[in-house]
């Protein structure tokens, strides 16, 4: 009697394609993570864009030791990300693929996560946590998590709009006949801001798609590195151009799918991300720029029609837009760029139209304030100015209030609750310090005492949140009052460190945060700091 032969197990049926140009510092590395996900991976797809550097010898050397890596190498260098990710796509034999970037990693079980939330739903998309690693600091950030906060299961994407804020390729596993039935491509050659319309079309194409909380993708942000990254690379005005040109095709490609929803969304979430972000670093751009940024982006703000303006019409990144479209110059830069800071801060003055109506300006009486008069008091951009006065010893944070059209004063502000916070750990600067504002004309102040033994060396961030009468509480940022005493540099004593150096600044978006060098060593590494630049 013949015994039955064992049964074969199934081939894995995940691919991940990775790209890269000139990245031969970090491309193995990537290869490496991805072959890492184990058994459920069957092949890894290395595409070079015709790289100048070892990265060929290095994938080659990879390959020759490791048979589920396929190398492809393209001829000629196609300028983007779009084309070297549909050759990989090309010869990919897997019914799943990912897609992975040259100098960012899979986490261990990316692969795994996607793959059971895809096939237990049999969805066409799984998507999951992609967080932003700050390096070298190695803070991370989340991408979209509210997306991502619980596993769920999506019959069309219409059932979750918010989706399109999520415009990453990199963070989901997708079927492969799926994206080849509905010839779903990225753009090709020289396209930055190529995953905004490859999102829009797979969109388009109504997948059922399944969410998992799991932390899938972790995107490194070298912003020290010789070359950025298209996302980075911003200072020059053709970047704007680009991003505004992918955010026009994706709402016509939802637009054209008969999903008018997605495309609303996809207008909003434009306004409320991609505005919000440049608008908030226009103050750090010279006039050239600002004039060509402001230009372009009301002509391109002239396409939305009525209805994508008229919900929430004080959200930050819609008055952001109407004030552009009310002003054929650029002006107020400092003031949008609170406005554009996350949480918002609207910063006086608070002007009034001839009939009592809030409006932006006395400059701009046509773009009216007056939701603001009905909105919780919760989400109002509320603005606490922040001054920190810094002795030998001591230190007291000044805290400024302001009210706005009489909406404070009417919820009665309790409270004020100070935290620092360490941008690059996450840890706080003991426990959170509350104290009750003192009302001033327009205003409420309030004085709140800072202890530096409780800071070590690093970046500390202030958040503010306000409590109210009725138990309502608004979180914001602290503006950052300017000034020659204000940022200055001081050498304090602080309790368990001995000497520490103390620099509060004004950030991007014109919050309060404050660098601490505590102790000997923190205090020789700025030391060390300053000799190199004033040596270079």
């Amino acid at each position: 009697m013949h015994s039955a032969p064992p049964p074969t197990a199934p081939d894995p049926p995940v691919a991940v394609v990775v790209i890269g140009y000139d990245d031969a510092a970090h491309v193995t590395t990537a290869v490496r993570s991805a072959l890492a996900q184990g058994p459920a991976v069957r092949e890894v797809v290395a595409v070079d864009d015709c790289s100048t550097d070892d990265s060929p010898a290095r994938l080659a050397a990879l390959a020759a030791t490791e048979p589920r890596v396929k190398v492809v190498r393209r001829r000629v260098n196609s300028g983007g990300c779009g084309s070297p990710r549909n050759t990989g796509l090309d010869r990919v034999t897997a019914p799943y693929v990912m897609f992975l970037d040259s100098d960012d990693v899979l986490p261990p079980g990316a692969a795994d996560a996607l793959l059971a939330a895809a096939t237990g739903a049999d969805a066409q998309v799984a998507g999951g946590l992609c967080v932003r690693r700050e390096l070298p600091e190695g803070r991370e950030v989340p991408w979209e998590p509210s997306l991502y906060a619980a596993h769920a299961v999506f019959e069309r994407p219409a059932q979750r709009p918010r989706l399109v804020h999520d415009t990453l390729c990199v963070n989901k596993l997708y079927r492969t006949d799926f994206l080849r039935a509905h010839g779903i491509r990225f753009p090709e050659g020289r396209f930055p801001y190529e995953d905004f319309v490859f999102t829009a079309r797979v969109l388009a194409a109504r997948p059922r798609v399944a969410v998992v909380p799991d932390r899938v993708y972790v995107w490194h942000v070298r912003r020290a590195a010789g070359r950025l990254s298209i996302s980075l690379d911003r200072a020059d005005v053709s970047n704007w151009r680009a991003r505004t040109e992918a955010s026009r095709l994706a709402h016509e490609i939802l637009l054209g799918s008969g999903q008018k929803e997605l495309a609303r969304a996809a207008r909003a979430k434009f306004l409320d991300h991609e505005l919000r972000m440049y608008a908030r670093e226009l103050v750090l751009r010279d006039a050239r720029y600002r004039r060509d940024w402001w230009a372009h982006t009301r002509a391109y703000l002239a396409e939305y029609d009525a209805s994508d303006w008229a919900h929430n019409p004080t959200a930050p990144g819609r008055l952001i837009g109407r004030i552009v479209l009310a002003s054929p110059e650029p002006l107020d830069l400092p003031r949008l760029r609170d406005l554009a800071s996350r949480p918002a801060r609207l910063l006086p003055p608070y002007a009034r139209a001839a009939d009592g109506t809030p409006v932006w300006s006395a400059g701009l009486p046509q773009v009216t304030l007056e939701p603001l008069l009905t909105r919780p008091v919760h989400v109002l951009p509320l603005a606490v100015d922040a001054e920190l006065h810094t002795r030998a010893r001591t230190a007291v944070l000044r805290l400024r209030l302001h009210e706005m059209y009489g909406r404070l004063a009417r919820a009665g502000p309790e409270s004020l609750e100070v935290e620092w916070r360490c941008r690059e750990t996450g840890r706080t600067a003991g426990a959170p310090t509350a104290v009750p504002p003192e009302p001033d004309g327009e205003s409420w102040r309030a004085a709140v005492p800072v202890r530096w033994g409780a800071f070590g060396t690093g970046t500390w961030d202030l958040r503010v949140r306000v409590g109210f009468r009725e138990g309502a509480e608004r979180e914001v940022t602290a503006h950052a009052v300017t000034g020659t005493e204000a940022l200055r540099r001081r050498a304090v004593l602080g309790a368990g460190h001995g000497l520490v150096l103390v620099q509060p600044y004004a950030t991007h978006s014109g919050a309060l945060a404050v660098r601490v060098a505590a102790g000997p060593r923190g205090v020789l590494s700025v030391v060390r700091g300053r000799l190199r630049r004033l040596l270079h």
